[in-house]
């Protein structure tokens, strides 16, 4: 690995205890990124691959949309997560609806939050011709921080005053990113990396760079850690590698908090990209993978499922129809069926009854008023790897 500088050490002080805060280095790394090393070119491959496997997913599943609706809720899940949320994935689909007690809300809508964050980006990004910028950047996180705990921490704009990681000031802090005055110029270099386009360096190089630097920058007083994971899955669509935002890195991180954090410093103490590209990159393709697997086994699930149903008879039509709704959201109550499937009340309660002893159903809520159903083991896939830290 070439000896390289990623940045320099200024010095600070807070109530009289002096520290040091790291200005990075503008994207791309000088000397470059030595991308010809063999064990890179092989993991660079794998990862390359494994996301071609991804993007063609839509091609094989009937109802793409499905898959990503539930798929991007585990991803705003896991991130939040990272962040010290205790919220499940039945939480947040619970949280969803509109009469579901006993949901924590605080959690729930930071994980809800993040999912109106994604849909914003993607949607000025794709509907409205809109570039990846600082505009954007910030738009998006106005919309993450709006209401509950979020609301009082500068939302859409960014910090105006120190801020650190880990300990109880920058004077014993893991890592204290850029003094608030540098932000603009940093800030500006940022953007100007988003904007050049990836040539040979790729997408994927690109996305693996543009994180390190903007968790490094840390440009908000909070919300950081989920923009910048956002942020990987908005360049990859926005580079035209994939159709949907698909690729998700949260869970991969959150096993590996401390290697994450490890290849992080590296990067700022050593200039070492190149150990922090292998682990992204393996990180893509194993996530990449992970989400194919889980694909087919919902394909293969709902198969089976359907199958069971068609063996009833003449009693499958209703019961078929009620499952293909479960099908689609998972999470349903009776009032949200009823004009999907124009049947009546009593009907759907038979047909839900029916699943229920079927196995294929469940009831969330344990109450005998405005019950909630969950598709089991729909549900139970999904939520592998999501449940609370």
């Amino acid at each position: 690995m070439p000896s390289r500088a990623t940045g320099r050490h200024v010095a600070g002080s807070l109530a009289g205890r002096p520290y040091r805060a790291f200005i990075p280095d503008p994207l791309p790394p000088d000397p470059p990124l030595d991308l010809s090393e063999q064990d890179l070119v092989a993991r660079k491959e794998r990862a390359d691959q494994a996301l071609g496997r991804l993007d063609g997913i839509t091609l094989m599943l009937p109802d793409p949309e499905l898959f990503l609706y539930q798929y991007v809720r585990k991803e705003a899940l896991l991130s939040s997560q990272i962040e010290g949320t205790q919220s499940s994935l039945s939480d947040l689909l619970l949280f969803e609806l509109d009469e579901a007690p006993g949901v924590p809300v605080d959690d729930v809508e930071e994980v809800s939050n993040y999912l109106a964050a994604l849909s914003h980006g993607l949607r000025r990004l794709r509907n409205e011709d809109f570039p990846l910028s600082l505009r954007l950047i910030r738009e998006m996180h106005g919309v993450l921080l709006r209401g509950g705990r979020g609301a009082g921490r500068q939302p859409g704009e960014f910090r105006s005053g120190q801020v650190w990681i880990g300990g109880s000031s920058p004077a014993n802090a893991h890592f204290v990113p850029p003094p608030p005055e540098v932000l603009p110029s940093l800030l500006a270099d940022f953007e100007r990396f988003l904007h050049a386009p990836a040539s040979d360096a790729s997408p994927l190089v690109k996305a693996a760079l543009a994180h390190v630097q903007f968790e490094t920058i840390h440009p908000f007083a909070d919300g950081n850690g989920r923009l910048g994971r956002l942020l990987i899955a908005l360049i990859l669509c926005n580079e035209g590698v994939l159709r949907e935002p698909s690729l998700y890195l949260s869970l991969y991180f959150k096993q590996r908090r401390a290697e994450y954090y490890e290849r992080l410093n590296a990067v700022r103490s050593n200039g070492d990209w190149e150990g922090w590209l292998g682990f992204f990159l393996d990180g893509v393709a194993e996530t990449a993978q992970q989400a194919v697997d889980t694909a087919q086994r919902l394909l293969a699930l709902l198969h089976r499922d359907r199958a069971r149903i068609g063996a009833l008879g003449r009693r499958a039509g209703n019961i078929g129809l009620v499952f293909e709704q479960f099908a689609r959201r998972v999470v349903l109550n009776v009032p949200q069926l009823q004009p999907r499937v124009a049947l009546s009340g009593p009907t759907i309660r038979a047909a839900i009854a029916a699943l229920q002893d079927m196995g294929l159903v469940v009831e969330l809520t344990g109450q005998q008023r405005h019950r909630v159903f969950a598709y089991r083991q729909y549900l139970d896939i999904l939520s592998e790897g999501a449940q609370p830290l």
